[in-house]
């Protein structure tokens, strides 16, 4: 990807048209530490992924080291947050990724980040409709007798999270936060259990032997479990809603990486303790993602497991929300610089919410889940059945887009501080920022490379190819705009990545006499 230098660390130049009224800025000091860090973590589903995600890595990759990749992963996001979290210290812009990455490697570069970043968090919040929708199908038929098509409660919950989106983000954070606490609790009290019973291997530290990571799976492996890390990245979308940007971001993404590895590691450990590190892959692959209820049901009674399969599905629906909140900001930010329709840069009313976002992600979400209904001839439970390749599907394009975003803005972080003649005082982030993207785009290339088992086709299907394409044809149609931008109204691509700054800069010069 090239840089334009034209575009880096710039300020509105002279006769440059930005924008004007508030409904042009999202609202400050809506969100403190514990409301942002509760936005973000939300995410990541933590009941999705100990009942969903970790079974599947052990079912289909075979490895046991579950619980030590969620620890090399988490540190590589450490060091890749090093950087990041310097760079939110210096760029408050709902963009986030493709902001940071305007600012070092230039506005053409951040225009192909800004679609791609648009394309993937859609992908994955659409994809969660998919699994929500079974979900709710199956607790329909098992506790209420009765059979309701998956594409109905998805529907019903793309309309909720569209109308919750138009709210203040401090009343999304509560929402979020009450669902998120309880499904951690939850955990932690199987995790408990699990110790407290465990299998009869005992208390075995086996999972984080390094040997158990030796094998073709490994790749393929952390392409499953940095997904569900997805969520951390997300607090810089939030920065001009919070109180102090500059603090507030950076630590909340801190504790995100850390507490989410750490949570990830011991939770998938203690599955590994419950079934017995020698058993763990068998049972995963003969229960699939009914393991968690497996073992709790026999730990901690029918009642317990069938609260825990409630939260399942609200710790979804907290996930949906929060990339919808997430999507809703970047066309918002998009749309104040003039990447999509200028209607997608304003507010809405009093809520201060992107309204106009909102509407567009709750249209895709809509469209999709459709588009997925109507083909859908097979059962529900049917592994070939549509309502399944919308979750798996959604989130693998949305996971790798994500991934390929994070390795480009590490680029940038080193470009950005370079040029600003600060790569001495900032050096050892430099060389994290650098270790990570290296670490990135090798998990990236895993990523495209095994997407056929990512997704559960055939290594011939062409959807191995078309599928992860869609990531790299976002990038280029971005690129090609940027680039067209910069000839055609360079006024618009010097806004790239200023977001709310240009507006600030312009009240400040209105002001100076």
């Amino acid at each position: 990807m090239t840089t334009d230098s034209s575009s880096t660390n710039r300020a509105p130049a002279e006769g440059i048209s930005t924008f004007k009224g508030q409904d042009r800025a999202l609202r400050a000091d809506r969100l403190g530490t514990g409301g942002l860090l509760l936005s973000v973590l939300a995410a990541t589903a933590p009941l999705m992924v100990v009942a969903g995600v970790m079974p599947t890595t052990f079912a289909v990759m075979g490895i046991v080291g579950q619980p030590l990749l969620f620890v090399v992963l988490g540190t590589v996001l450490v060091l890749f947050s090093l950087g990041y979290a310097e760079m939110s210290r210096h760029v408050h812009n709902a963009g986030a990724f493709y902001a940071y990455i305007s600012r070092g490697l230039g506005g053409t570069a951040g225009a192909g980040a800004a679609l791609v970043a648009l394309v993937a968090y859609n992908s994955l919040q659409v994809g969660i409709y998919g699994i929500f929708g079974f979900e709710v199908s199956g607790l329909f038929a098992t506790y209420a007798d009765l059979e309701v098509a998956w594409w109905i409660p998805a529907l019903a919950a793309a309309l909720a999270v569209g109308a919750l989106g138009w709210l203040k983000i401090d009343v999304n954070a509560k929402v979020l936060g009450v669902l998120l606490v309880i499904e951690v609790l939850l955990v932690v009290v199987f995790d408990i259990a699990a110790v407290a019973d465990p299998g009869k291997e005992g208390l075995s530290l086996h999972a984080f032997n390094p040997d158990t990571l030796t094998g073709a799976g490994v790749g393929t492996a952390l392409c499953f479990c940095i997904a569900a890390f997805l969520g951390f990245e997300q607090a810089p979308v939030y920065a001009e809603e919070t109180s102090r940007p500059h603090v507030l971001v950076p630590r909340v993404m801190f504790l995100a990486v850390a507490g989410v590895a750490v949570f990830f590691a011991v939770s998938s450990w203690a599955l590994t303790v419950a079934t017995g590190p020698a058993t763990i892959v068998a049972t995963s692959q003969e229960q699939s993602a009914g393991l968690l209820f497996f073992l709790t049901e026999d730990r901690l009674g029918s009642t317990f497991t069938d609260v825990l399969h409630v939260l399942f599905v609200t710790g979804m629906f907290a996930a949906m929300l929060s990339f919808h909140n997430v999507v809703a900001r970047y066309a918002f930010a998009m749309g104040r610089e003039g990447l999509l329709p200028a209607a997608f840069g304003r507010t809405t009313g009093s809520s201060g919410a992107p309204g106009t976002g909102s509407l567009l992600q709750t249209g895709i979400a809509v469209v999709l889940v459709l588009t997925f209904a109507l083909t859908d001839d097979k059962p529900a439970g049917d592994p070939t059945a549509p309502v399944l390749h919308l979750f798996t599907w959604g989130g693998n394009i949305g996971a790798l887009g994500v991934i390929v975003l994070m390795a480009i803005a590490s680029l940038s972080v080193v470009v950005f501080f370079v040029r600003r003649g600060a790569a001495g005082a900032q050096a050892w982030r430099l060389v994290t920022s650098a270790v990570a993207g290296i670490a990135l785009v090798v998990i990236a290339v895993y990523t495209v490379k095994d997407f056929d088992v990512l997704v559960g086709t055939g290594p011939d299907s062409a959807l191995r190819w078309i599928l992860p394409g869609i990531i790299g044809l976002a990038l280029v149609i971005g690129l090609v705009q940027g680039a067209i931008l910069r000839t055609r109204a360079p006024e618009t691509h010097a806004r790239i990545g200023l977001g709310n700054e240009a507006f600030q800069l312009e009240k400040e010069a209105e002001r100076t006499p």
